[in-house]
């Protein structure tokens, strides 16, 4: 072997190991400390999360919104509007959410009488219906484990609006 190629090669062997030691204390896995987290498995896939992460990225579609990998908040939003020209004449309001014990329904509208409110589990499981009679209704969730709820306002069998409730201990 020349030095010419003596030289070649030493210098590609320095880069070589250069670019691995680089490499590996470049890379980094993500680590958190998470409060807790599990898999949540249906019919069309599943889905992994965990809970006490601080960093996150959200992707948004047309119909739909993911947050990766982070801490959320609690949120405090209507699932939906569907009956859109009925839901502008009535305002609709629940609160506090989260909740523990008491949640307040309090609507704005002359036609209260023909209002029902559903209580539904996570799995959209049915645990309380009343025909909403007075402009303010509190509904009791104290005997409720801690958990995501939804709250469906119909009228005459349309929803006008589904409120994602946090009940927490």
């Amino acid at each position: 072997m020349t030095i010419n190629n003596k030289l070649k090669y030493r210098k590609v062997s320095v880069a070589v190991f250069l670019i691995f030691i680089l490499a590996v204390t470049g890379l980094q896995a993500q680590s958190s400390l998470n409060a807790s987290g599990n898999v949540a498995l249906g019919n069309s896939g599943s889905v992994s999360y965990s809970i006490g992460q601080v960093f996150f990225t959200t992707t948004s579609g047309t119909n739909t919104s993911i947050a990766e990998g982070v801490q959320q908040p609690y949120e405090i939003s209507n699932v939906t509007g569907i009956e859109q020209t009925i839901s502008k004449r009535m305002n609709i309001q629940v609160y506090p959410n989260p909740t523990t014990n008491l949640l307040k329904l309090s609507v704005d509208s002359l036609k209260t009488s023909i209002l029902i409110y559903e209580l539904l589990d996570i799995n959209g499981k049915l645990i309380n219906s009343k025909k909403i009679i007075n402009n303010i209704e509190y509904i009791y969730l104290g005997n409720l484990p801690s958990a995501i709820y939804f709250l469906k306002v119909s009228i005459a069998n349309k929803e006008v609006e589904i409120f994602k409730i946090i009940k927490k201990s």
